[in-house]
């Protein structure tokens, strides 16, 4: 077998790893330098675009597009928001990257501040991330001490400068322009867009936001060319992308595979199989947010942003989570109705109060309390919250309740009460 490329996760879970001696020591800030020195603005954002890189976010939108969209108007500073709010369950594939490889990110983020005209650059991490916020810090700090960022980064006349700040556990600042808002100094609701943040983001300036694992991948990009990415992992979907395996599998834990591979392969090969040779019942593959498969869909599909949204899903944050034949997926949709019910910010009404019905509603069906109706209920309820909200929230919720009513209705069928003589 060919060997593996690894891109992001060459030095996850070796000590030290996230101080700047060792990643210098392993070739660190060489590409940043050699960008800043020989490369035009444009060049890097053409090389980005050339890679095919998709956001790592969960949208998945191509990143050097992205780029390309940043409005330049004169005399107003651009900024640049890197999301580490990773709050969506069953995802910990940034957490990896600030905790092991946080110079690879400042890297990332000082080339592509540099392609953007961007000087002050932001990464708003998820506040219950304590160990990889301490070393994202420590690498920050390690930065502006060697010179590579400040006034004159790495020795050129480029300035960039670099903060972190903490978010205070809301699900909800996950959503771009609730990052901002929150960014701010003010409460996590989402904006409406247009606006579009590259265009009107943070403090009324233009802004890109990007993923922790997006801009991750940027050195590597200008450091081997984006063709050299374009050629891993499929056509519409290249490069590697970090995989979150948990659940009932025997080894969880952050796969770096190609997009294009088959899920059974992460499961069984990468996952080590379910757990205690149990039988298969069920994969969310992206986050909790994306519509389940079943064991049947999971035979086929490949983790690529077209085949899993040609199997009615999607690719999300990359989250999969494994369940075996004993699991009851009432209690699991309740579960995550809890979740998506309590981080609801409430600034729009189908999902502030369409959200807590759903778990209200589903917890009965769960305790023997429901009725015939509930089930068609929950689902015509479902239909009307999304897509009449300003943020996708109210879709994370109802996309999983549909397709688990619908792929697992004889379990929830199998909860009504029973008619007297009957």
């Amino acid at each position: 077998m060919a060997p593996k490329v690894k891109i992001l996760s060459n030095y996850f879970g070796i000590d030290q790893a996230w101080t700047y001696d060792f990643y210098t020591g392993h070739g660190g800030y060489e590409t940043a330098k050699k960008v800043l020195v020989e490369k035009q603005p444009d060049e890097v954002t053409a090389e980005v675009k050339a890679s095919g890189l998709r956001g790592r976010g969960g949208a998945g939108f191509p990143a050097g597009m992205k780029w390309s969209f940043l409005a330049k108007p004169e005399g107003v500073p651009r900024y640049l928001t890197v999301n580490a709010d990773e709050s969506e369950p069953g995802t910990f594939k940034d957490r990896a990257i600030l905790e092991w490889d946080p110079h690879m990110l400042i890297e990332g983020i000082l080339i592509a501040s540099y392609a953007l005209g961007v000087h002050q650059a932001f990464v708003y991490i998820r506040g219950e991330f304590h160990l990889p916020e301490v070393h994202l810090s420590q690498a920050v700090e390690e930065a502006y001490a060697k010179g590579v960022i400040g006034e004159k980064c790495l020795g050129t006349d480029y300035k960039l400068d670099i903060v972190v700040h903490r978010g205070a556990g809301a699900y909800i600042c996950g959503e771009e322009t609730a990052l901002l808002e929150s960014l701010e100094g003010k409460r996590g609701y989402p904006r409406l867009k247009p606006p579009f943040p590259a265009v009107s983001g943070l403090f009324g300036c233009p802004t890109i936001i990007n993923n922790v694992e997006t801009i991750a991948n940027v050195p590597w990009i200008l450091a081997n060319g984006g063709a050299a990415y374009a050629a891993l992992g499929t056509e519409k979907s290249p490069g590697t992308r970090l995989f979150s395996i948990s659940g009932h599998v025997n080894k969880p834990g952050v796969y770096e595979e190609e997009l294009g591979i088959p899920l059974m392969t992460l499961i069984n090969e990468n996952g080590g199989g379910v757990r205690g040779g149990k039988k298969l019942k069920a994969v969310i593959p992206g986050g909790s947010s994306t519509p389940v498969l079943t064991p049947t869909e999971c035979e086929t599909i490949t983790m690529d942003y077209e085949a899993l949204a040609a199997a009615g899903t999607m690719f999300g944050s990359a989250g999969i989570i494994v369940m075996d034949e004993d699991t009851s997926m009432v209690e699991v949709i309740v579960n995550l109705l809890h979740f998506y019910a309590h981080e609801s910010c409430g600034q729009c009404s189908p999902c502030r109060e369409g959200t807590g019905w759903l778990h209200r509603t589903m917890k009965q069906l769960l305790k023997g309390q429901g009725t015939a109706d509930d089930v068609e209920k929950i689902l015509d309820i479902a239909n009307q919250m999304e897509g009449r909200t300003v943020c996708p929230l109210a879709a994370a919720a109802t996309m999983p309740t549909r397709s688990y009513l619908t792929k697992f209705r004889s379990e929830f069928e199998a909860l009504l009460p029973k008619l007297a003589g009957v």
